[in-house]
């Protein structure tokens, strides 16, 4: 088996996010790999802005909840500490922009989280099997179970 060499964990913000990211850490440690981040901006208007727009992370914006956003996820690079050149805040569809991304930065591994819904919701698809379908590379998808304890970003 080749050995992982970089690694790209993706992070939506949710409450149970923080075992994912260990997850990631995890085996970036176990196998001597790069941890590169990714979250995907599609649930906050973006006006004027075409998807697959990277959003500089050390800028300041006039955009209330873009800044909260970007808080966020510069939380959880600190958090991990991972290197900034290796993170991301892309406006866009978050299957594709993570797969892309994944191609750009010759990623050998996705990491990204699963709830495993049931019904209606794996009807309509969600990010974790649409990475799954899409990623060139390896995709571990991480069960984030209901009986897990929250953890705030």
């Amino acid at each position: 088996m080749n050995t992982y060499r970089n690694i790209l964990l993706a992070v939506d913000f949710s409450d149970y996010g923080h075992f994912v990211a260990q997850k990631a850490k995890s085996l970036a440690t176990q196998f001597n790999a790069r941890l590169n981040l990714i979250h995907v901006l599609d649930n906050i208007p973006m006006p004027d802005t075409p998807y697959g727009t990277v959003i500089p992370l050390y800028e300041n914006t006039s955009d209330d909840l873009l800044e909260i956003e970007k808080n966020k996820l510069i939380r959880i690079i600190e958090r991990l500490d991972i290197d900034r050149e290796h993170c991301w805040l892309i406006w866009g569809e978050p299957q594709q922009e993570i797969t892309q991304l994944a191609v750009r930065e010759q990623i050998d591994l996705i990491v990204v989280g699963s709830h495993g819904r049931h019904g209606l919701a794996v009807l309509m698809g969600s990010t974790a099997k649409g990475v799954l379908y899409h990623a060139e590379c390896d995709v571990l998808a991480v069960h984030l179970r209901d009986d897990l304890k929250p953890f705030a970003v």
